[in-house]
């Protein structure tokens, strides 16, 4: 197969387990996966085109109460128009419902969709219309808004929504009454699904026997990946095994494709075995075009099938290989996606900790990191907290959230490297809201000194054991902390061992570097190259747990700086639920 399938490098690091959830699957293509960390292939080939994250589809059932009744000798004929305001306060139609004649409760069958993005505040805008006798024979889509009577609006966050145990939230229409106030003029329901096709997924085992050999002085390094076929006649990569090496007939850990990646069982996919390069230029060692119907019944005989390869005297004829793929295991099972988990009653609880080392300069001067501008503009912590916050928020039902300083010195201590951002040694270190954590910031920047080193272990270890502690009682919290940080670490190793540790946790971590200071030890932190983080002791993190951000990267771009540091949250989710078999609380 040419196109798509031909065009991309792999690479060493390939994902076993690197299905999509279904949050992510029919969304980014890619990014978010399953079964733990990016997909490498698909990733780097998105990426190299600059294509932009998909995201999962919504839809929007709407239904009203106890409208105004706008019209004389009838009632009102309603519909309602959905929008979302934009990041500069621009309202973006997405859609209308149609009009219902005659009715005051309306319940609207036309849907309103829209893609479903964890990582951003979605705020929406609901305006309810009655639409005039006259333009009852006109589609909705081509009626003006301005010559119909307007009955008013209702606000609120998608993430309101989709977080709701069934997934529905009432809101008040308001609009203005003869005097220019506000009143109430009814109620609006609205109600999200999800559009996940199937949730449908399937664990395979691969083994190829009799591969050739493509190397001169050892065996091949094989690996495969698995394309699916596309409407335009060209095929997408799904997923990518590891590369095993000096084998030529290997046996891969289990990969896990979704519905969302094969569409149907009877959808042919491309899977062709390369054999590694560290320049990237992989020899294709051969391809065969099967459906996961097919590999399922491959597992079922024991059989194999035999690869093809073009001919080396006539490239457009492909000659059968003696070469096999065979499947040792197949499994179906249900995959549940983020929303799934979210909407039965599982959090995301956040926590905060911010560095105040003296590196980030005097607080009372405008070149610190620290400084509290007079005219309101944030600074970068307080920007990295907003934003962050202002996300995860929704996903927090009681919004008290644990937040720490590290690397000052406090008046009644010494330099501490975890203590409470309220200010107090004997208080609780939570605090109220988004609000409170920006307020307890300002206030403890008027009687900490700046000092260090950068230490992060006392407060990753904090955070690990209240997710712990919370583990032990219940298993539908997740916890998130959020790191601010401007400096170099001094306890690596120490850091990495905590995060090892943590990793076996409901926890993530979010790390913000702002200033401008050299942030490749946090990257070696960020598992996004593929490589699991190493304790001390040789223990190797059951997963990546991590998400690094420079501020200077996201600085002036298209993505916030809270895009690309959640941008993998969903899937660290998801593996921790699913390598634990967690079930959302509806499932069986």
């Amino acid at each position: 197969m040419g196109g798509l399938c031909s065009d991309l490098k792999g690479g060493r690091q390939g994902v076993a387990n690197s299905q999509h959830t279904a949050f992510a699957s029919n969304q980014r293509g890619a990014g978010v996966n399953a079964g733990g960390g990016h997909n490498d292939a698909v990733d780097t080939f998105l990426r190299s085109r600059g294509v932009h994250t998909l995201y999962t589809q919504i839809e929007l059932s709407i239904s009203a109460s106890k409208l105004r009744d706008m019209d004389i000798l009838s009632k009102s004929d309603p519909m309602v128009v959905a929008y979302v305001k934009k990041r500069d306060g621009q309202l973006e139609e997405i859609g209308r419902t149609e009009v219902i004649m005659n009715t005051l409760n309306p319940i609207w069958v036309q849907k309103v969709s829209i893609a479903y993005q964890f990582e951003i505040v979605q705020p929406l805008v609901f305006r309810v219309f009655d639409v005039d006798t006259k333009y009852h024979n006109v589609p909705v889509k081509s009626l003006k808004l301005n010559e119909q009577d307007f009955l008013g609006e209702a606000n609120c966050v998608l993430s309101e929504i989709v977080t709701k145990h069934n997934k529905s939230l009432t809101l008040h229409i308001q609009g203005k009454n003869a005097h220019g106030g506000i009143r109430n003029m009814g109620t609006l329901t609205v109600h999200a699904e999800e559009t996940v096709v199937s949730r449908l997924a399937v664990d395979m085992t691969f083994h190829c026997s009799k591969l050739e050999n493509k190397d001169h002085f050892s065996k091949s390094d094989p690996f495969l990946r698995i394309s699916k076929i596309v409407e335009s006649g060209g095929c997408f990569p799904i997923c990518k095994t590891e590369v095993i090496e000096n084998n030529l007939d290997p046996t891969w850990k289990p990969v896990c494709l979704t519905a969302q990646q094969f569409i149907s069982k009877d959808n042919p996919l491309i899977i062709e075995c390369f054999d590694f390069d560290n320049s990237g230029n992989h020899q294709l060692i051969g391809k065969l075009q099967k459906s996961v119907a097919d590999l399922e019944m491959l597992c079922q005989s024991k059989t194999g099938a035999n690869f093809h390869a073009p001919s080396s005297h006539q490239p457009d004829n492909m000659k059968v290989l003696k070469s096999q793929l065979h499947v040792q295991m197949y499994r179906e099972k249900t995959q549940y996606t983020f929303l799934d988990y979210i909407s039965s009653g599982f959090e995301l609880n956040f926590m905060v900790a911010v560095d105040f080392t003296a590196s980030n300069g005097n607080p009372r001067y405008p070149g610190s990191l620290h400084y509290i501008d007079p005219s309101g503009q944030f600074n970068s912590y307080q920007q990295a907290i907003h934003e962050v916050g202002g996300v995860i928020q929704f996903y927090d039902t009681d919004k008290s959230f644990p937040t720490w300083g590290f690397g000052g010195k406090l008046a009644w201590s010494g330099v501490s490297h975890c203590f409470n951002l309220n200010g107090s040694p004997n208080m609780s270190e939570q605090v109220e809201g988004v609000n409170g954590i920006l307020a307890a910031y300002s206030s403890v920047l008027q009687t900490v000194t700046l000092a260090g080193p950068t230490v992060f272990g006392p407060v990753i270890n904090t955070a690990a054991q209240i997710a712990g502690q919370s583990l032990a009682l219940n298993q539908n919290k997740y916890f998130v902390l959020l790191i601010v940080t401007d400096g170099v670490l001094t306890d690596l190793q120490e850091t990495k061992n905590a995060l090892v540790r943590a990793s076996d946790l409901p926890l993530s971590i979010l790390i913000v570097g702002v200033g401008g200071a050299d942030f490749k030890q946090m990257e070696v932190l960020d598992g996004d190259d593929g490589k699991r983080l190493e304790s001390d002791t040789g223990r190797v993190a059951t997963r990546d747990v991590v998400q690094f951000v420079p501020m200077r990267d996201v600085q002036g771009g298209q993505i916030s700086v809270v895009q690309a540091l959640l941008e993998e949250l969903p899937s660290q989710f998801l593996t921790y639920m699913r390598s634990r078999g967690i079930k959302p609380r509806f499932a069986d």
